[in-house]
């Protein structure tokens, strides 16, 4: 289960999750509606799964299972408990080699805001995943296709599902596609605020005029690159690229950090 973390700001995850398909009634799929699924998650995510059980079971709720008792099908409780691990030690994975310099407990709060539960709630919307749930009718009456820990627990037991079929590989490139695309755009700043840290440090002993200069804008429109310098003192403090000038800056002030403490 992932923790529940306060929602600060307003990141792109959430923007994006409130733009996905509006959700459809599917609390008694047929097997036709279970393959249309599986079609969909090959051609959204490159996932062909072997064994289409594993699929089903990720998007099974006990509520469904409770109602068709009749029916050998198992919910997705199990699979979520081994998503989350997977998740976490991917999330954790990446943290640990993307930010060389950061000390444990700035890792430890920016994968707190990545795998808590509004966070991955928003994620599975945006995968659309809230339209595939098999849910009893009693909870779909009860809008459990919109609770956040519901939604949270079907994204991590998708997630199971990929590293049983396979491998770990496979649900790395999912999370990358999903989650770490999010991250690289800047969806977490509130959590890395470089530039607030860069000020403090700069302005200790009173206001210092800090400079973010646009270098460079290169690249298509939907792959554009930007080169940021940031400036005090009456010189550059240090360099920055990123996808957007907010990224690019915040690249800035987190290398002038790094170059302060040398």
């Amino acid at each position: 289960m992932a923790r529940i973390c306060r929602i600060m700001g307003k990141d792109a995850i959430f923007r994006s999750a409130l733009t996905a398909t509006s959700p459809v009634n599917h609390s008694g799929k047929g097997g036709n509606e279970l393959e249309k699924i599986v079609k969909q998650i090959a051609t959204d995510f490159s996932i062909v799964f072997r064994n289409e059980n594993l699929l089903h079971e990720a998007f099974t709720h006990s509520s469904y299972v409770n109602e068709h008792r009749h029916l050998a099908i198992q919910d997705n409780e199990r699979l979520e408990f081994l998503g989350d691990a997977v998740l976490e030690v991917i999330i954790s994975d990446y943290l640990f080699h993307t930010y060389d310099t950061w000390h444990e407990g700035k890792m430890t709060r920016l994968r707190a805001q990545i795998v808590c539960e509004p966070s991955l709630s928003a994620f599975a919307k945006e995968c659309h995943f809230d339209t595939y749930i098999r849910l009893g009718k009693g909870e779909e009456n009860m809008g459990g296709r919109q609770r956040p820990a519901l939604l949270c627990d079907v994204f991590e037991a998708f997630i199971g599902a990929v590293y049983l079929d396979q491998g770990i590989e496979a649900a790395r490139k999912f999370i990358e596609q999903v989650m770490i695309t999010k991250l690289k755009e800047d969806a977490f700043s509130h959590v890395m605020d470089h530039k607030t840290s860069l000020q403090e440090e700069l302005q200790k002993n009173g206001d210092v005029d800090i400079q973010y200069i646009l270098l460079n804008e290169d690249g298509p429109a939907h792959a554009k690159l930007f080169d940021v310098e940031v400036r005090a003192f009456g010189k550059v403090l240090g360099q920055g690229q990123g996808p957007s000038k907010k990224a690019a800056e915040q690249k800035a002030a987190e290398n002038a950090l790094e170059s302060l403490k040398k």
